[in-house]
């Protein structure tokens, strides 16, 4: 059973709450992510998605600041890094989430999985399938 553990994108981009939103729409940007972790003493306390900085833009006055705090999702599901890879991508695709960050038994952050890890596993496996096929080809038929 392949897990979570095996794919999760474990180089995070993370923030406090106190950060503004000009920080986390930099960070978004920078790392050409659409999820951000917001966490305290290593420990997750809320997701801020890039949709959830749009619609806070759309929201704000110019020159009032809001912070990570007020607009990040606090109750963020989550799973462990033994979590099997094929229960993942359900919850993905059923609660219709662009992530699940990955904690482990203290509830620290430990990675994020994301619909572009599926991505790129289904591209890794897809490579696999068309290399094994091209070798039956040059093998020739079965006698």
């Amino acid at each position: 059973m392949m897990t979570v553990d095996e794919l999760m994108t474990r180089k995070l981009v993370t923030l406090p709450e106190e950060a503004d939103l000009h920080r986390i729409d930099d960070l978004l940007k920078l790392h050409h992510i659409r999820h951000l972790p917001i966490v305290r003493a290593g420990k997750l306390v809320g997701l801020v998605t890039h949709r959830d900085l749009l619609r806070a833009q759309a929201r704000t006055r110019s020159g009032h600041s809001v912070t990570a705090g007020e607009v990040m999702t606090r109750e963020v599901e989550t799973i462990t890094p033994d979590t099997a890879v094929r229960h993942a991508i359900n919850r993905l695709l059923d609660d219709k989430f662009g992530c699940l960050p990955v904690v482990d038994g203290q509830g620290r952050l430990v990675g994020i999985f994301t619909d572009s890890d599926v991505a790129r596993l289904a591209g890794r496996l897809l490579a696999e399938r068309d290399k094994a096929r091209a070798a039956d080809s040059a093998a020739g038929p079965a006698s």
